[in-house]
């Protein structure tokens, strides 16, 4: 049944001066009349970015004095440097400014913070440095709104500042020359809803003077997407001309992107932003320095456009591992303690957890379970954690009333980070949701689901399906059409996808006319039994060659009970089983001549071509040389690859007793005391190790105690390495014990996988 709340379209005619305006389906006129727009003009602005009219940069309060002070900076040739941010929208302002400043001839340069060592904002020792070499203007972009400390700083060392933001403003505004921020407009203007992006852009647009500014809107799209921002009035005018700009392909960067990403560059919507493109560049944020993002969307250079995408996708396929692992880690947890879910908020724990990707599974979470959820990362005896809500609960508000608690927290009402003791998690568990019962009463409320219009599946067409795409670009502010269709029941099953994550089903009403409706990720979920009322969007789709409407399943709700007998069709992997071969080799060569795309999964043993699981990458044929130390890696190895075949090896790694563990531990650590500042990341040492991370963290903590290192955790749970040459301490014996036993764990899973059915 529906974990959602439908809410019934409210009953209205559409003017008939829309309908005949606008044309095609009733649906149309009823959803602009819904919206506010009911007049055939206003249909035409909605539906058009011909037929809208832009605001003038100079409603933005302070552009007059940010576009003349760039034009004196430009002038004189002083150093400008523009100062970030990490995510798209950041990246996005950053490459629009840098490029189009250069072009006026601008002296500047350009940093984007790092998100663990430096965090959001502007950071102060970081921001010294790079004032040195003659900077005397610094341009903020998605960022600086309550950066007084900064300006001040900056002031003081005789350098002036521009702040772009559209994040919200403090009581008392920095002492810039400039504070550019659609938020101190009045409510309801047409530039309200700018992301930084889009704020950076009418800067340039102003300081253009009537030149051509065009070339920057792809970027202002991207930012729009990424951001979530409302599309209403000009964000929404923006996106839809930065879309055309996208399809036209010229930007170098994202011709390579695209080219990875397996995109026709004509067939781009908001989607392809949303769920290929953006996770792709907030991969840089989330895992390392963003920086590169920049590089990538200014590069005149096609070969360092193509490296760059290269990197990122290795980039993105450890953050599509890292998310699988912790998304299957977390649901062991709950399928191992039901009772987690007797609380009004989930929250989650794990020494494993990567902390720049629990954001991502939180939001996932929070849609499967219908509740506010946190995740903590806790490598050490700090937990950090990343909290996402659902309509209804402010959950930055609700850890404000715990905030004795935590080390420390922040955010907005639907998203918030924080830190506390690991020890204390238990009874933060415990108040948090106890505060959710309090502010949500007895349970938090059910997320809504907006009925737009019932149809007949006989009136599903191409036709229909093309007037509902005119509404696009669909996002916030502007959701698809949810329609549904009545008293239908379920005539066949069968799963979609590699492993058949997805389900294919087909509908029948009562006339028997059938459908085919795809459920994205249904797999696992219940379906209803007897008649029921679908929920669905409507899309046109590519499918066998041909262009036909594709309905997605979002929501059922149950009319009857009644059993059915549905004829379902698995999908199973095809598995070729070496695990027992006498000559693993020479059989790894003899399916590589079969299967010569096949991607091999190998870990410590080198093979050529072969990857670790934090370059694992979608493929048709997965080889399994290397054993997997656990459950949740396997989990996420599979959904990282999604195989249609599987040739399982199962090799063990030579580093499962202690000593050749911590031999191979501290061959890791030399190296990266000697290469790499002694920084090193926990989930490539547990990859290069083929361990779990739990296993390095105990195999860290014995090296320490046996006097040969020294080390620290950073905020992303990556380790800062001293050597050292010290006397043993007193709790070497306990620690050695418990390594033994991790290692133990580790072994027992590789023999039970080793011998077992493998499960697809």
């Amino acid at each position: 049944m529906t974990k959602r709340q439908w809410l019934e379209p409210r009953a209205l005619d559409a003017p008939a001066d829309l309908r005949a305006a606008v044309g095609g389906h009733r649906l149309i006129a009823e959803h602009l009349t819904r919206k506010g727009i009911t007049t055939p003009g206003a249909a035409q602005r909605f539906l058009s970015a011909d037929q809208y009219e832009p605001a003038s940069a100079d409603e933005l309060p302070d552009m007059d004095r940010a576009v003349e002070r760039l034009k004196s900076a430009i002038h004189a040739r002083e150093g400008i440097l523009i100062w970030g941010d990490f995510d798209v929208d950041g990246q996005t302002s950053t490459a629009l400014l840098f490029s189009a400043l250069k072009r006026k001839g601008a002296q500047v340069r350009y940093h984007v913070p790092n998100r663990f060592s430096e965090g959001h904002g502007i950071h102060l020792p970081t921001l010294a440095e790079k004032l040195d070499g003659g900077i005397k203007l610094m341009l903020t972009c998605d960022t600086g709104a309550a950066a007084h400390e900064a300006v001040d700083y900056a002031r003081d060392r005789g350098v002036d500042t521009i702040i772009t933001d559209h994040h919200a403003l403090p009581a008392e505004l920095p002492a810039a020359c400039a504070v550019v921020n659609p938020r101190r407009l009045p409510p309801g203007r047409p530039l309200s809803e700018l992301p930084g992006v889009g704020v950076a852009y009418k800067l340039i647009e102003a300081l253009y003077q009537g030149e051509d500014s065009d070339f920057l809107l792809d970027l202002v799209a991207l930012g729009i997407v990424a951001d979530v921002m409302a599309q209403v009035d000009d964000t929404r005018y923006l996106l839809q001309r930065g879309l055309d700009i996208l399809r036209r392909n010229q930007r170098l960067g994202l011709r390579a992107l695209l080219e990875r990403a397996g995109i026709a560059p004509a067939d781009l919507n908001e989607g392809h932003i949303g769920f290929e493109l953006a996770p792709r560049l907030n991969a840089l944020g989330r895992l390392g320095d963003a920086n590169p993002a920049v590089e990538l969307l200014t590069t005149a250079d096609w070969q360092r456009a193509r490296q760059l995408a290269n990197n990122l996708e290795g980039l993105n396929a450890k953050r599509k591992f890292l998310s699988n692992q912790v998304y299957h880690s977390a649901i062991a947890q709950i399928d191992n303690e039901p009772s987690l879910l007797d609380y009004a908020a989930l929250v989650l724990s794990h020494s494993d957890w990567h902390s720049g990707v629990i954001g991502i599974v939180a939001s996932r979470l929070v849609e499967e379970f219908a509740r506010p959820v946190v995740l903590l990362a806790s490598p050490d005896e700090s937990a950090r954690g990343s909290a996402r809500s659902l309509a209804g609960v402010d959950i930055t508000a609700a850890f404000g009333e715990l905030a004795p608690l935590l080390s420390r927290y922040g955010g907005h009402s639907m998203a918030a980070g924080c830190s506390l003791p690991a020890e204390k998690i238990f009874a933060f568990r415990r108040a948090l949701s106890g505060v959710v019962r309090a502010r949500a009463g007895a349970r938090p409320p059910r997320p809504s689901l907006n009925i737009d219009g019932y149809l007949e599946l006989g009136e599903i067409s191409p036709e229909l399906t093309r007037d509902i795409e005119r509404l696009a670009p669909f996002g916030n502010g502007n959701p698809p059409l949810t329609l549904v269709t009545r008293d239908l029941k379920l005539v066949k099953q069968a799963g979609l996808g590699r492993r058949g994550e997805h389900l294919e089903l087909q509908v029948e009403d009562s006339k028997g006319i059938q459908q085919r409706v795809i459920w994205w990720r249904g797999a696992g979920h219940d379906l209803p039994a007897g008649r029921f009322d679908l929920a669905y969007t409507l899309r046109m789709n590519h499918y066998k060659g041909l262009r036909e409407p594709l309905v997605e399943w979002l929501d059922y709700r149950q009319s009857s009970t009644s059993p059915l007998q549905l004829h379902e069709e698995a999908v199973a992997i095809e598995q070729i089983d070496h695990r027992r071969s006498l000559a693993p080799a020479e059989q790894l060569q003899v399916e590589l001549a079969r299967f010569p795309d096949a991607l091999i999964w190998s870990e410590v043993e080198k093979i050529a071509g072969a990857v670790d699981r934090l370059r694992l990458r979608p493929n048709e044929t997965l080889v399994v040389w290397t054993a997997p130390p656990s459950a949740a890696i396997w989990s996420a190895a599979l959904a990282t690859v999604n195989p249609e075949r599987l040739i399982l090896f199962a090799n063990r790694p030579d580093s499962e007793s202690r000593a050749s563990f911590l031999g191979r531990l501290a061959a890791l650590v030399k190296y990266a005391l000697n290469h790499k500042q002694g920084t090193a990341q926990l989930e490539a040492l547990a990859a290069a190790m083929g361990q779990r991370e739990r296993s390095v963290q105990a195999g860290l903590q014995v090296l320490r105690a046996l006097g040969k290192l020294q080390y620290r955790i950073g905020r992303t749970g990556e380790y800062h390495l001293t050597g050292r040459d010290d006397p043993p301490s007193d709790d070497l014996r306990k620690l050695q014990n418990r390594l033994d036993m991790i290692l133990r764990e580790t072994r027992a899973y590789r023999d039970y996988w080793r011998k077992v059915q493998v499960k697809g």
